[in-house]
């Protein structure tokens, strides 16, 4: 039996990044979000909601560039500290311990210990209610060659141990059960 609930936003599991922004030292600045998601293949196209009143939003708003930053279980605990921490108050790369990386198109640093970077130039900023979305343009993703198949070229995703957010909560992603088209594939 099934009951009604109040509205709210249980679609889950989300993945859990630390998105970096900042032009320079002095303002670099990484926020927690898990409102994260593609829009668009061609062109490649994402998004991140954030609330006008955190620190990150005043400096994305401004360089118009960001760099999504997949998290893994070993940065379980930097995705969190990030989340409840505000930039106003720290410096999160120093405290922290990461690494500014450079990144190759956007001006914004990435986070050289994230195995995946992906770069974004925002594209428009759409007001929602209690969260502004950062449409943004996928201009470049800088990959760890850790998880670089030799053979094939294709990036590992399975290896990285990425963090997804369920309701308030982290959780390392689990067992492979299947890839796209395995339920209507030929069998042999």
């Amino acid at each position: 039996m099934k009951v009604d609930w109040k509205p709210g936003t249980l679609i889950y599991p989300l993945p859990a990044v630390m998105v970096s922004c900042g032009s320079t030292p002095a303002d670099y600045n990484i926020i927690t979000v898990a409102w994260v998601g593609t829009i668009c293949t061609n062109p490649p196209m994402c998004y991140i909601s954030v609330r006008k009143e955190r620190h990150s939003y005043d400096i994305i708003k401004r360089d118009m560039e960001f760099v999504i930053n997949l998290t893994t279980k070993d940065l379980a605990y930097p995705t969190d500290w990030a989340g409840v921490n505000s930039g106003k108050d720290h410096h999160k790369f120093e405290e922290l311990k990461l690494t500014p990386g450079k990144a190759s198109i956007v001006n914004v640093p990435t986070i050289e210990e994230s195995p995946l970077c992906i770069e974004c130039r925002v594209k428009e900023v759409m007001a929602l209610g209690s969260h502004d979305m950062f449409i943004a343009d996928v201009v470049n993703i800088r990959a760890d060659d850790a998880y670089m198949d030799p053979q094939t070229g294709a990036f590992n995703m399975e290896q990285t141990g990425l963090l997804a957010y369920a309701h308030g909560k982290y959780y390392e992603l689990g067992p492979f059960v299947g890839k796209f088209g395995w339920s209507v594939q030929k069998k042999k």
